[in-house]
């Protein structure tokens, strides 16, 4: 434990500076600096519990070798405390791990329709519905930020934005769960739209990113061109009578976002900036571990099924993630939401890369 005990230092006294934050209510007048703290915060309570209670417990054990150095009657329980210590050890070490700094965010995660044609917006709106009701699983509040709707009842794109209530558990909020689903999803299954029968592939692309405060990003107004235009639904009607649509186009980065959920260019816009940072952030993350972002970014690169990182086999009942060689025989409870299996034997294969030092093999 000494070569990590300086690190423990630091974090404990980190954990103390963000108490004494919290405590203060004019934190409080800043939402979003407040949100911040507050998920730091959640994501060091279980090293400082573990750490205190390791401390506590070998504090204990010192004692009680002292008493039975004394009376022997003391030994029994010396052997006992002793034997708590080194799982105590394990799971500190597991929490001081390097982990992914986001994982207490929330995040935007936004679904494209892809090749397939109607089959493919199809496919989308089966990945979106699958998506609410894994959230709702989980008790996490969605809101749609933007959608355009196909024609057969699916969606072409959607954007949508998943939150935890409140300061997330031990720091593992949306994104760390998340975070795995962005890439390309490749559907196998009869058409509604086709009469013979015969099994197609069509895929869908998601993008997933993690939400960012406006304390987090700063975007330069002159950085920006903003257009106005008509909101259209399925087919490409106008549905609106006025430009409340709006698209942004990040200049430095050629980063375009379009919403026209709402009915008013100023609440399109506050939507299409809540996407945008999000996007700059994430780049700005890839900019940092540009070493390793070829074998860590599965993210959408076009929406082309050669790039898939899982099968969803309709014939079959098969769901197939194709990062770590995943098949399960469930994909009826996976699109109503069922994603925890998956999602944990992701997580799993990730922190055991994590522990080995290669935290680029999961992902």
């Amino acid at each position: 434990m000494t070569t990590v005990q300086p690190r423990i230092v630091d974090l404990l006294a980190e954990f103390a500076e963000l108490e004494q934050q919290l405590a203060d209510p004019a934190l409080h007048a800043d939402p979003g600096r407040a949100r911040i703290v507050g998920r730091r915060y959640a994501e060091l309570t279980p090293i400082y519990k573990t750490a205190t209670e390791l401390d506590a417990l070998r504090n204990d054990l010192t004692a009680a070798r002292e008493l039975a150095a004394e009376d022997p009657t003391f030994a029994s329980e010396a052997e006992s405390l002793a034997a708590k210590i080194a799982p105590l050890e394990e799971r500190l070490a597991e929490l001081l791990a390097p982990r992914d700094p986001h994982d207490a965010k929330d995040v935007i995660l936004e679904i494209k329709a892809g090749e397939g044609g109607a089959e493919s917006a199809l496919f989308a709106g089966d990945l979106l519905r699958m998506f609410l009701r894994y959230a709702e699983r989980h008790g996490w509040l969605t809101e749609i930020i933007d959608s355009q709707e196909s024609d057969l009842g699916g969606v072409k794109n959607v954007a949508l934005a998943v939150k935890t209530r409140g300061a997330p558990d031990g720091g593992n909020g949306v994104w760390s769960r998340l975070k795995w689903e962005g890439g390309v999803h490749r559907v196998q299954r009869v058409p509604v739209t086709e009469s013979a029968g015969r099994i197609h592939t069509s895929a869908a692309g998601v993008l997933v990113v993690p939400e960012a405060e406006e304390v987090e990003v700063t975007i330069d107004p002159n950085d920006l061109r903003i257009d106005v235009y008509r909101s259209s639904g399925p087919g490409g009607q106008s549905v609106n009578t006025t430009d409340s649509a709006v698209r942004i186009t990040h200049l430095p980065t050629g980063i375009v976002v379009s919403c026209q959920n709402e009915k008013s260019q100023l609440q399109n816009r506050e939507q299409a900036m809540r996407i945008l940072r999000g996007r700059l952030l994430a780049l700005a993350q890839q900019e940092a571990d540009a070493a390793a972002a070829d074998a860590r970014r599965a993210q959408v690169r076009t929406v082309d099924r050669s790039e898939r990182i899982r099968t969803y086999n309709f014939p079959q009942n098969r769901v197939t993630d194709h990062r770590i060689n995943y098949t399960a025989y469930n994909l009826d409870l996976v699109l109503d939401g069922d994603l925890d299996g998956l999602l944990d034997a992701i997580s799993e294969a990730d922190r055991q890369a994590r522990l080995a030092g290669d935290p680029a093999l999961a992902r």
